[in-house]
C-alpha cells in the first residue's frame, strides 16, 4: 500500500502502440488502472489491433500513419460509438508526443520513423520511454541536448541499458557513471549464433526469425541474428551514458538472464538479471524511482541450469565490428549506418539479398558515403536519405 502511494498519476501517450513493446506496455499500464491513463496511441497501418486496443483503453486521441487507415479507423469507432479523435501522419504524430496532457510518451515505433516523435517529446520535456534506439543513434547529441534543455528525462526500455541504468548510482535526476570503468552489453547471440559461414550463407528469413528468448517484431529480430542489433545498442549506451566505444564491451550471454553489467573502479561488477521478458525494463520505465508489478515471475535461480559467457565473433557477424567503427568515426556514420541497416534488412525480409549479404551492402554504403558533422537535423536527414538511395542502387546492382 506505501508503494501505491508513492506512485504519480501518469497520462501515457504510446507511440507504436500495436507492436511488440507497444502490447506489452498496455499489459503493464492495465496492471495499475489507479496510476496510468492511456491518452494517445498510434499505429502505422494496423487498424484492427489499434481498434481493439481503443475499445479497451479509450484514449482521446488515435493516429494512424495514412489518411486510408484513419478513414478505416474512424468508421470503426463512429459503429461502436467510441468517442476518439482520429488523425494520421507525421505532424499528428509530433503533436501526441508533445501534447501538454500527456507527461510521459513511450517511444516504441521502429526505425527512424521514430525520430522526429522522439525528438518532439525531448523538445516538450517529456519522461520519454525509449525502446526507438534509432532515434539516439541517428542523432544522439541532438535528442540528449533537446532533452537535457527542456528537462525532459529518458528511461531506457531496452532490456540492455534498462539493466544499465539499474546498475548505476542513482541520481536526483537520473544516473550518474562516477568510478565506472566498462558497462558490459550482453547479447543472446540470437538464433544463428552456432551457424558456421557456410551455414549463414543459406539461411532464410525464417530461420534468422526464430529468436531463442525474446518475442520481438521482424525487424529487431534480423537485428538480433546479424547482431547489428547490439552494435545499435553500443551506439546508443554511448549517448544515453555519456562514454566512448572503447568503455563498452558485448557479451554473449545465451540464457539472457543477465540484461547488462556495469564494472567498477573498485573491481566490483553489478549486474541486473531477470526473466527475458520487456514488461520488467517497462515496469521500471514507468514507475521510476518506485517499483511495481509488471506481470512477470521473479526469477527462480534453481530453474536456472548455468550462465554461460562467450566473446562475440565479428567475422561471421561484421555488422558489430562496423557498429563499433561507425560510434568511433561519429558524426553522420551512425545515421548512415543505421539507414544501410534498414534498408539492407528489408531486402533480406523480401528474399532480395542473402543474410552474408547484410554487412557487405552496409559496409558498402559506409565507404561510398560523405561522412559529417552530425549538427543538425537536415544534415542527419539528408545522410539517412542519402544512404538509402546508396543502399537500394547496390542492392538492385546485386540482383542483376
Amino acid at each position: 500500500m506505501g508503494l501505491a502511494m508513492s506512485l504519480e498519476r501518469r497520462n501515457i501517450s504510446l507511440l507504436g502502440s500495436t507492436g511488440s513493446i507497444g502490447q506489452s506496455t498496455l499489459d503493464v499500464v492495465s496492471r495499475h488502472p489507479d496510476h496510468y491513463r492511456v491518452h494517445a496511441l498510434s499505429a502505422y497501418s494496423r487498424v484492427d489491433k489499434l481498434f481493439e486496443q481503443c475499445q479497451r483503453f479509450k484514449p482521446r486521441i488515435a493516429v494512424l500513419g495514412t489518411e486510408q487507415a484513419a478513414d478505416q479507423m474512424r468508421r470503426k469507432c463512429l459503429d461502436a460509438v467510441l468517442d476518439i479523435r482520429i488523425e494520421h501522419g507525421s505532424d499528428a504524430l509530433d503533436a501526441i508526443a508533445a501534447d501538454p496532457v500527456a507527461d510521459t510518451v513511450v517511444a516504441a515505433i521502429v526505425g527512424a520513423a521514430g525520430l522526429l516523435s522522439t525528438l518532439s517529446a525531448a523538445r516538450a520535456g517529456k519522461r520519454i520511454l525509449l525502446a526507438n534506439k534509432e532515434a539516439l543513434v541517428m542523432s544522439g547529441q541532438l535528442l540528449m541536448c533537446a532533452a537535457k534543455e527542456a528537462n525532459a528525462l529518458i528511461m531506457p526500455v531496452d532490456s540492455e541499458h534498462n539493466a544499465i541504468f539499474q546498475s548505476l548510482p542513482a541520481t536526483k535526476t537520473g544516473v550518474s557513471t562516477e568510478g565506472v570503468v566498462k558497462i558490459v552489453l550482453t547479447a543472446s547471440g540470437g538464433p544463428l549464433r552456432q551457424c558456421t559461414l557456410e551455414e549463414l550463407a543459406v539461411v532464410t528469413p525464417q530461420q534468422a526469425l526464430k529468436h531463442p528468448n525474446w518475442s520481438m517484431g521482424p525487424k529487431i529480430s534480423i537485428d538480433s541474428a546479424t547482431l547489428m542489433n547490439k552494435g545499435l545498442e553500443v551506439i546508443e549506451a554511448c549517448q544515453l551514458f555519456s562514454l566512448k566505444a572503447d568503455n563498452i564491451e558485448v557479451v554473449v550471454h545465451p540464457e539472457s538472464i543477465i540484461h547488462s553489467m556495469v564494472s567498477y573502479e573498485d573491481g566490483s561488477t553489478i549486474a541486473q538479471m531477470g526473466r527475458p521478458d520487456m514488461r520488467t525494463p517497462i515496469a521500471h520505465a514507468l514507475a521510476w524511482p518506485a517499483r511495481i508489478d509488471s506481470g512477470v515471475a521473479p526469477l527462480n535461480f534453481f530453474e536456472v541450469s548455468g550462465l554461460h559467457f562467450e566473446k562475440p565473433d565479428t567475422d561471421r557477424f561484421p555488422l558489430l565490428r562496423l557498429a563499433f567503427e561507425a560510434q568511433r568515426t561519429g558524426g553522420t556514420a551512425p545515421a548512415v549506418l543505421n539507414a544501410a541497416n534498414e534498408v539492407a534488412v528489408d531486402a533480406f525480409l523480401n528474399e532480395s539479398v542473402a543474410f552474408l549479404q547484410l554487412s557487405e551492402v552496409v559496409e558498402q554504403t559506409l565507404s561510398r558515403s560523405k561522412i559529417s558533422p552530425a549538427s543538425d537535423l537536415g544534415t542527419i536527414i539528408e545522410a539517412d536519405r542519402q544512404a538509402r538511395e546508396i543502399t537500394r542502387e547496390l542492392i538492385a546492382a546485386g540482383s542483376r
